[in-house]
């Protein structure tokens, strides 16, 4: 019997994830069939009360649903329990639901294995303090990084942030418009990119080997990274591997095999390049 997977969020038509993941099926030959489906924005729970019920073996979870789904959850993995935000749920055998963040880990491999960016000793700059940023925060300072400021609109969500991963490494809290000197990477862990809205970002945090990475993709490049090639970075990079290597994690998790990603990273990125 085929076991069923999906990806739920608001809004989903964008989402890669299901050829990623009938990609890893065919490539790992393990028989699912992998589906996107739209919530609505106050029917999240109702919505996954139902496809599990009609024998959804686990869904990926994207914005803005993350700390639903840790709520969600009945049972979590340390880095999930962590995090207070979560990415991914599997139903167990007992019917209870195991949820875990796949993204932190999907984000540091494809800066550092896949993009041969350098993290530690290194000053980053953070931007948002939603549950897509709480997610990625501990793998992030598991790098040792020099110093790691969390920038938002809400300056107090930030602060909250930076006071939960404290006893990781040296990470901090500020307000756009107080963000001093510039930095070695920065990444936008805010949605902005999905609707073609830009962080209220000074170009003074740039220098021209700055590496800017934006944890959302599209067929064109993104708001926030063109913005940053604009001003002069040489490295923008989008979120297109970090999703390939974070739906790897999600699909070791549930099937107890790790497929191989650079294949399906240079197909999807291929056919990006025939859509412009």
């Amino acid at each position: 019997m085929t076991d069923l997977y999906a990806v739920v969020g608001n809004p989903i038509g964008h989402s890669k994830s299901p050829q990623i993941h009938s990609a890893f099926a065919a490539q790992t030959r393990q028989d699912l069939l992998y589906t996107a489906q739209l919530v609505p924005l106050d029917s999240f729970e109702l919505a996954l009360d139902k496809f599990f019920k009609h024998g959804g073996c686990g869904v990926n979870v994207t914005v803005p649903f993350k700390e639903n789904a840790w709520r969600y959850a009945d049972e979590f993995t340390p880095r999930a329990q962590r995090a207070q935000a979560v990415n991914t749920l599997k139903k167990m055998s007992d019917g209870r639901i195991l949820a875990d963040n796949t993204d932190g880990v999907g984000l540091v491999r494809d800066l550092t294995v896949n993009h041969g960016v350098t993290i530690t000793g290194k000053r980053i700059l953070l931007l948002g303090a939603g549950g897509a940023v709480r997610g990625v925060l501990q793998p992030i300072l598991e790098q040792q990084p020099a110093e790691l400021i969390i920038a938002n609109r809400t300056l107090s969500k930030a602060e909250i942030l930076a006071a939960d991963f404290a006893d990781l490494g040296n990470i901090k809290a500020a307000a756009f418009d107080a963000l001093d000197g510039s930095f070695d990477v920065i990444i936008n862990g805010t949605s902005a990119s999905l609707s073609g809205d830009l962080p209220p970002l000074s170009p003074a945090v740039l220098t021209a080997g700055t590496v800017c990475y934006d944890m959302m993709y599209s067929t064109q490049t993104t708001v926030f990274n063109q913005w940053a090639l604009d001003h002069g970075v040489t490295k923008a990079i989008d979120g297109l591997g970090m999703l390939v290597e974070q739906a790897a994690e999600a699909f070791a998790l549930w099937r107890d095999v790790r497929p191989e990603t650079a294949t399906v990273i240079t197909v999807l990125r291929g056919e990006r390049r025939q859509r412009r």
